[in-house]
């Protein structure tokens, strides 16, 4: 009887066992299956079951606690797959699969768990240690919190009378006109689909629209589509519209339940007031999936999201093409490594058709999806750029779309602010303000200076002027001073040098109220000391070494574009071979001929010679060097002959007499009229003069065997020619046009006035121009009247009667030289 007993408690034991197993066995298969048909929110709840079934295979049970968090995972659930995770890394199922960690330290970072997110990045890459998602999540973690703490200027808010406790993503403007009509996805009430999508546990997707009144108002959201030829009862969303609205492009991912169907991307037309019946736009194989288009305007490029074969990663964007609307797209081209990764590239949107805005789980950034800007050069996309807090945030952020007028737009983001799952939320980037403000004093007395003209030009090719006030202020406000252009400010009070001050906005990302007072100096009565300016003894050549001295009156000159100066050349009072008189006079105009070659106007110089007339007078203390030694003179003396032959020791005698060697400027008067801007005619480094003693001039014969004589005309130095049998002298038409389209001649300097110049511009030919100045050595003759001529093979050709007027001229056709007396 026992032994009965015994026999028959095996077999219920035995039984028991069965069952259990074949329990365990069929939800474990139940949920392996629903997971590869990524139902990931069927597979949770069966998993759950399998593990409550497993008692004795360890290795079971910790493949069930990886399998739920990958679930949770997938469907985004950050919270629950960190204490999924966390518990299969209890169980060391990171010794099989080392993924674990990595999928931890995501979910960490998204959930700002920073430090511990850290840590699950660095054991993970302790065992896979080149896996580029585990480099840049940690390279994430550590620049997360300062990108938050150092946000970009855009301003986001939540479009709260949109968004539900649902999801509401991915928002297009359906009418690229007016911009006044926005498409989005959402799985909120009111949607076609019933029940619960097995994937993510929601409802079923479908499209609702917001309109835009025209007052801005918007009203509230309502299907966009009533007809079910877009929204169905499976998931439809990402919408792209083509330039007119009538054409639109979305993903459809259809629903079995035991089958799965993938995601695919739709077209639809307008038909009425409704839409055709969407058709699948073919760009490969349906054995994968094809998500998230952005259309370019005239339709014949489509980008999209994919895990076809060949790309980069898990999902990338890819582009296709075609010819025609009527045609198919061409194979997809993948866009490369400047946008994808080993990751998740999704959502593309297109502005212009020249930037694309993505998302990507792979990048450096601050949570699960970020969004990156890439903009195309000559046809490749450049290397992506994170668009940085508070567009970013430690959620998921995508779909970013803009009006065409400024930075101001629409995107979708899961950010824990939200509220509901994914949200719609608006951006603006508001305008960068500058002012600039300033004060003008005069800079010896500090008083404040009345009716000061600042002129303010900028980069852009912008100028406005402005005056002070009273009270010696002046002001540009911030609709004159503009982001990323630098400005150039010029001060102009008659009696005053001019003073030039530059503020610049570029690379500036704040708002900002410059201050930039000026002083403006006086111009002064007496003459303006140049720089120490050495000549050999008795020569006048402006030595290479000295030119440098001149670099304060080159500025000055330019700065004050009106003013005429004179160069005043002094020597000491010791004879020489010849007069000190001819010697300054030589020594300044050296300094006059160098000036113009530098582009100052030969009109705005005068050089005069003064010998030994006037001595210096020291207006401070001042030393002079002599063979290696120095010697002070003090402050208000006069540096006459009586007083410097007084002194005992030759040195200190020749340090004196080194003083009354100088050179120096005064200002004649400030109305010389600039030549207009677009005058860019060179200035020739020609030496002019290769004797000024005895005025000669040396010449060349040019390859058409015709005489090159250099020459100054009108302030440009040319080429000539001597034609003593010429009945007229004529200069070359296209010298003569050169200088009318450089502003450097006008209507007026012709003798036949308007009608020397035809409707096109040109000039007729064997019109009289009169010719202000011709400079040949040190001599210049005046209102030249020359024939404008074709084809000449010289700018000038002078006749016998204009070439007397510059005295007696003798040509040494042997040596090549023109000698003035």
């Amino acid at each position: 009887m026992k032994a009965y007993k015994a026999i028959i408690l095996t077999i219920i034991i035995s039984s028991f066992i069965s069952l259990t197993a074949t329990a365990q066995r069929n939800y474990t298969q139940e949920a392996d299956d629903a997971f590869k048909l990524e139902q990931y929110n069927v597979s949770i709840d069966k998993y759950k079951k399998a593990y409550t079934k497993v008692k004795q295979n360890r290795a079971e049970k910790n493949r069930i606690l990886f399998q739920i968090a990958e679930a949770y995972r997938l469907t985004n659930n950050t919270k629950n797959s960190e204490i999924a995770y966390k518990r299969a890394i209890k169980s060391n199922y990171f010794k099989q699969e080392p993924r674990v960690y990595l999928y931890l330290a995501d979910a960490l970072r998204v959930n700002q768990k920073y430090d511990e997110a850290l840590d699950a990045y660095q054991k993970y890459l302790k065992l896979v240690p080149t896996d580029e998602k585990g480099l840049n999540g940690l390279a994430s973690c550590k620049v997360a919190t300062e990108w938050v703490n150092k946000p970009t200027r855009y301003e986001v808010t939540n479009m709260k009378r949109w968004n539900t406790r649902d999801n509401e993503w991915a928002p297009a403007f359906s009418d690229r006109k007016k911009y006044n009509e926005l498409v989005y996805t959402t799985t909120g009430s009111g949607v076609t689909g019933k029940g619960e999508d097995a994937w993510t546990g929601s409802g079923f997707s479908d499209f609702f629209v917001v309109r835009q009144d025209r007052r801005g108002n918007w009203d509230s959201p309502q299907s966009f589509e009533s007809e079910l030829m877009l929204n169905t009862e499976v998931n439809e969303g990402e919408a792209s519209f083509s330039e007119n609205g009538n054409t639109i492009y979305f993903t459809r991912c259809g629903v079995e339940k035991k089958k799965k169907l993938g995601c695919l991307i739709y077209t639809s037309k307008k038909k009425g007031k409704g839409w055709d019946e969407a058709e699948i736009v073919s760009l490969g194989s349906e054995d994968y999936d094809y998500v998230h288009p952005a259309i370019s305007g005239d339709e014949l490029t489509i980008y999209f999201s994919s895990n076809i074969p060949n790309g980069l990663g898990e999902f990338d964007i890819w582009v296709a093409k075609r010819d025609k609307k009527t045609k198919p797209f061409d194979k997809p081209v993948n866009l490369g490594p400047n946008i994808n990764t080993v990751g998740k590239e999704m959502f593309p949107t297109l502005r212009y058709d020249t930037a694309l805005y993505f998302s990507s789980n792979a990048r450096i950034g601050l949570g699960g999806f970020d969004i990156y800007k890439t903009v195309k050069v000559k046809d490749e996309w450049m290397p992506a750029q994170n668009m940085g807090s508070p567009v970013n945030s430690y959620g998921d952020d995508m779909s970013m779309v803009f009006y065409p007028d400024g930075e101001r737009g629409f995107f979708s983001s899961n950010r824990k602010e939200g509220r509901g799952g994914d949200d719609i939320w608006s951006f603006v980037l508001p305008p960068l303000l500058y002012t600039i403000t300033g004060t003008v004093r005069d800079d010896n007395t500090l008083q404040l200076l009345e009716n000061v003209v600042i002129k303010m030009v900028g980069s852009d090719g912008t100028a406005v002027e402005t005056k002070t006030n009273k009270k010696g202020l002046y002001k540009f406000d911030n609709k004159q001073v503009l982001p990323g252009v630098t400005y150039t400010l010029t001060v102009k009070k008659d009696k005053y040098f001019g003073e030039e001050g530059k503020i610049s906005t570029v690379g500036m990302n704040a708002n900002k109220d410059f201050v930039y007072d000026f002083k403006s100096r006086p111009i002064p009565k007496d003459p303006i000391l140049l720089p120490e300016i050495l000549y050999d003894l008795g020569r006048w050549e402006l030595k290479e070494q000295y030119q440098d001295s001149l670099i304060d009156l080159i500025k000055t000159l330019e700065k004050n574009p009106t003013i005429v100066i004179e160069l005043r050349s002094h020597t000491d009072s010791r004879n020489i071979k010849m007069t000190n008189d001819t010697l300054s006079q030589l020594r300044a105009q050296s300094v006059v001929d160098y000036l113009i070659l530098r582009g100052i106007a030969a009109g705005r110089l005068v050089a005069r010679g003064y010998g030994a007339k006037i001595p210096r007078t020291l207006i401070k203390e001042t030393v002079a060097k002599y063979k290696d030694k120095f010697y002070t003179f003090p402050s208000g003396i006069t540096l006459t002959d009586e007083y410097v032959k007084a002194i005992k020791n030759v040195d200190e005698r020749e340090a004196a007499f080194s003083l009354n060697r100088r050179t120096e400027f005064s200002i004649l008067r400030d109305d010389f009229v600039p030549m207009p801007k677009n005058d860019t005619l060179p200035i020739s480094n020609v030496q002019i003069v290769n004797n000024p003693l005895e005025n000669s001039i040396e010449y060349t014969i040019g390859t058409n065997g015709v005489q090159e004589i250099p020459c100054i005309i009108n302030s440009v130095a040319l080429k000539m020619a001597i034609d003593e049998k010429a009945k007229s002298t004529t200069i070359s038409y296209d010298d003569a046009i050169t200088f009318l389209q450089a502003g450097r001649i006008s209507k007026n300097d012709f003798k036949e006035n308007e009608k020397a110049i035809d409707k096109e511009g040109n000039i007729v030919e064997k019109s009289t121009l009169i010719i202000k100045s011709i400079k040949l050595g040190n001599s210049e003759i005046n209102n030249v009247e020359a024939i404008i001529m074709k084809n000449m093979k010289v700018s000038l050709i002078i006749d016998k009667t204009d070439l007397n007027k510059f005295g007696t001229v003798t040509i040494d056709k042997e040596k090549k030289k023109i000698t003035i007396n």
